[in-house]
């Protein structure tokens, strides 16, 4: 009798609680064959099979409770994948190049917040994508995601883009979202820390920083405003990376077409080095697919003035709400002494590299 009575209160508590809150589980599966290829001397190519290539590889739970009068609290724990070959992806402990770790086990790098919501906006507390690179990612065609991923982000080999270790997420943060209900405004902030001891020395704030984006998107115009600034400290001297970019689309119906532009600045004594970025393309509906294509550049300010250009063409064809096939084809050609390549291929410095992916993504 008394087993009897401890099960149903167990049953009991677990339908007060399920009744309360909501969890979920969800994911992408993407796989993509990868090829790319550079010239020049000293270049190679590559095939391999790959990962991420139109969706990012995924594996996350979130939830939800109810906790009454327009308050509720939620949960968000996303882990990237590299499906190919089974392991976790890296992460960043500390905003600092220091502080990476992942490529093995599971490890919650894309998102891992807790939050409290109302009519106020939301409060969000963890690791988290930066104001800055929303405008990268949702003005993008291809999303950040394979071959085709806008230069502004990419950057120019080998330097690369000057944004930094908090170019795509934040430890450590605290964020504020402005509510959805400002009649198409919308904002984001952000504040993050590196979490070093207090002592005096150049490392105390090294990979602390903040964030900021504003928008609007109503009907078929988006447009958004976003800057950032990370402190770091390269050897003795503390520095500082800069980054402001500001995109937007229209929806033509026929097309939505997108562009953006960056300027990120690393901030040093006695110099400083600034990359500039812009990208333009679209997004064409047909039939059960779409169309992509971009084009994009990004140059830094050195004496060399080493400048990356891309070209990028695919095509997404959906089998279902959750399944597609894929393929994109891009091309970046270098000068000034870059050496950017695609899909880890190895060109010389002011040559050309090609790249492909076909490629299979399914949702969950």
């Amino acid at each position: 009798m008394k087993k009897s009575l401890v099960a149903l209160a167990i049953l009991a508590a677990a339908g007060v609680a399920s009744a309360q809150s909501s969890v979920t589980l969800f994911g992408v599966v993407d796989a993509t064959y990868q090829h790319g290829s550079g010239s020049g001397v000293g270049s190679s190519s590559v095939s391999r099979l790959g990962n991420s290539g139109y969706n990012s590889s995924r594996l996350g739970f979130r939830g939800t409770e109810d906790l009454g009068g327009g308050m509720s609290a939620s949960f968000w724990l996303e882990a990237g994948l590299n499906n190919d070959n089974g392991s976790g992806a890296n992460t960043s402990t500390n905003n600092q190049t220091t502080g990476a770790t992942g490529g093995g086990g599971l490890t919650f790098n894309r998102r891992s917040t807790v939050s409290l919501a109302s009519g106020l906006g939301e409060l969000r507390l963890g690791r988290d994508y930066t104001p800055q690179f929303w405008n990268q990612t949702v003005f993008d065609p291809f999303g950040t995601n394979g071959v085709g991923t806008t230069r502004t982000l990419a950057g120019t080999a080998p330097t690369g883009n000057l944004g930094g270790t908090t170019s795509v997420r934040a430890s450590n943060s605290v964020g504020y979202f402005l509510p959805g209900n400002l009649g198409g405004f919308y904002g984001q902030f952000q504040a993050y820390m590196g979490e070093n001891n207090k002592t005096g020395a150049a490392t105390e704030k090294d990979g602390n920083g903040s964030a900021i984006r504003l928008g609007f998107a109503n009907g078929p115009i988006n447009v958004a405003l976003a800057t950032s600034s990370t402190k770091f400290a390269p050897s003795a001297t503390t520095g500082k990376t800069k980054s402001t970019n500001l995109g937007g689309s229209y929806d033509f119906g026929v097309a939505q077409a997108m562009a953006l532009v960056t300027r990120d600045k690393v901030d040093t004594t006695p110099t400083s080095v600034t990359g500039k970025g812009a990208l333009i393309g679209a997004l064409v509906p047909m039939g059960a697919g779409q169309i992509r294509v971009a084009y994009s550049t990004y140059k830094l300010n050195t004496a060399a003035a080493p400048k990356s250009k891309q070209w990028a063409l695919g095509y997404v064809h959906n089998l279902s709400k959750r399944t597609a096939l894929y393929t994109t084809f891009a091309r970046v050609t270098n000068s000034g002494g870059a050496t950017a390549a695609l899909n880890g291929a190895v060109t010389a410095a002011n040559a050309r590299s090609t790249g492909y992916d076909f490629g299979i993504k399914h949702s969950f």
